[in-house]
C-alpha cells in the first residue's frame, strides 16, 4: 500500500532522479527502523552452487551498482543482493537522458553504460555494510578498454572482490558498453571463460575458500550460441548462469513514448525472450550448472514459470520499479 501511494509521485519525475531518490528514501528508512518493521525476510531455504539462500529471490545486479544501499536493500526480505555492475576504474557512464520509463508496457529501456565508482570504492561500502547475507558482485570492463583486453578488466575486479563475493558474476551481456557482447562467442568467450576460471582456482587456494563463478548471458542469442555457451559453461567448470541480461528487441513497445529509444529493454516484453533463452539451457545443461532467471517477472506466478523453465533462483529489478517490494514475498510464496 505504501509503494501504491508514492508510485505516481516516483513517476512524475525523471526516472534516474526517481531512481536514486527512492534508494536515499529507503536508506533514511532503514536506518530509522522502518523498513524493518513492514518487511520480513520469508523463509524458503535453497542450497545452490554450494551457497544455502534463506529463499530463492534476489535482486538483479544495476539496482545497486557500488553497494552503497546493501543494508536497506536487504531488509526488503531478499534471498540474496547482487551489487555492480562495478569496473575496475570509476566511469561516468553514458550522457543522461539515459534511462525511461514505458508504462504502458511495464517496462524501462537504460543506457546507462556502467556508471560506477570503481572497484576500490565497492570493496569499501561492501566492508562496512553490516549485511551477512549471500552477497553476489557482478564485475564489466571499462568502457574505454578495448575489448581484446577485456580480460584483464575481469582478472582485476575477480581479484579484487573475491574475498567479499558469496559469488561473482562475469557481465558480458549489457548492450551499452561497446563490443561487450561480442565476448558472448567464439574464441573470445573460451579464452574469458579459461582465463577466469584459472584465476578463481589461484584465489580459491590463496584465500583457503571457493567463491563460485557465474555467467550472465543476453536474451538476443541464437539457438548456435546458446549451445555453444553452454558447452564452454561445462567444459570451463563455471559455476551457474544468469539467464538474462536486456534485449536489444522492441517487441511490445512499438510506437510507444521511448519506445525508439537506444538501450536494453526490461521488464514485462523480455519475459518471453530471456524465459525462451532460460528452457534452452535447461534443456541442454541438464541440472548440471545452477540457472537464476531474471527478466520480466512482474509477480509471482512469472517465478513460478521461471522455476518451471528451469530456474534455482530469481532476481527482480523492473518489477520492482511496477510493482513494488511486495513482489518480492509473492515470489517466495508462489515457489515450490
Amino acid at each position: 500500500m505504501l509503494y501504491s501511494f508514492a508510485r505516481p509521485l516516483l513517476f512524475k519525475l525523471d526516472a534516474e532522479r526517481a531512481h536514486h531518490f527512492t534508494l536515499a528514501f529507503l536508506q533514511s528508512a532503514h536506518r530509522l527502523g522502518v523498513i524493518q518493521n513492514i518487511y520480513k525476510q520469508q523463509q524458503k531455504p535453497v542450497t545452490c552452487m554450494g551457497i544455502s539462500f534463506p529463499n530463492p529471490v534476489g535482486l538483479a545486479a544495476g539496482l545497486d551498482k557500488n553497494g552503497d544501499y546493501i543494508d536497506a536493500l536487504a531488509a526488503l526480505g531478499f534471498g540474496f543482493i547482487e551489487i555492480g555492475t562495478i569496473t575496475p576504474r570509476p566511469q561516468a557512464g553514458n550522457p543522461q537522458p539515459r534511462l525511461f520509463r514505458l508504462p504502458e508496457a511495464h517496462a524501462i529501456i537504460n543506457r546507462m553504460g556502467f556508471n560506477n565508482d570503481g572497484v576500490d570504492k565497492l570493496v569499501e561500502n561492501v566492508k562496512a555494510a553490516k549485511y551477512q547475507g549471500v552477497l553476489g558482485i557482478n564485475i564489466g570492463k571499462n568502457a574505454d578498454t578495448p575489448v581484446e583486453q577485456a580480460t584483464q578488466d575481469y582478472l582485476l575486479c575477480l581479484e579484487k572482490v573475491y574475498p567479499y563475493a558469496s559469488y561473482v558474476t562475469v557481465n558480458i551481456s549489457s548492450p551499452n558498453t561497446k563490443g561487450l557482447r561480442s565476448l558472448q562467442s567464439g574464441h573470445a568467450l573460451t579464452e574469458l571463460l579459461e582465463t577466469l576460471k584459472a584465476k578463481q582456482l589461484v584465489l580459491a587456494k590463496q584465500h583457503g575458500f571457493y567463491v563460485p563463478l557465474v555467467l550472465k548471458v543476453a536474451p538476443d542469442l541464437e539457438m548456435e550460441d546458446i549451445e555453444f555457451i553452454a558447452q564452454e559453461l561445462l567444459r570451463c567448470k563455471i559455476d551457474g548462469l544468469i539467464v538474462t541480461n536486456t534485449t536489444l528487441s522492441r517487441d511490445g513497445v512499438e510506437g510507444l513514448i521511448h519506445g525508439d529509444e537506444q538501450g536494453g529493454l526490461s521488464g514485462a516484453p523480455v519475459f518471453k525472450k530471456s524465459t525462451y533463452c532460460l528452457t534452452q539451457f535447461s534443456k541442454l545443461l541438464q541440472n548440471r550448472i545452477p540457472l537464476i532467471g531474471v527478466g520480466g517477472i512482474l509477480s509471482g506466478e512469472q517465478a513460478a514459470l521461471k522455476q518451471a523453465a528451469g530456474a534455482n533462483l530469481v532476481q527482480l529489478y523492473s518489477g520492482l520499479i511496477y510493482t513494488g517490494p511486495n513482489l518480492i514475498a509473492e515470489c517466495v510464496q508462489a515457489w515450490h
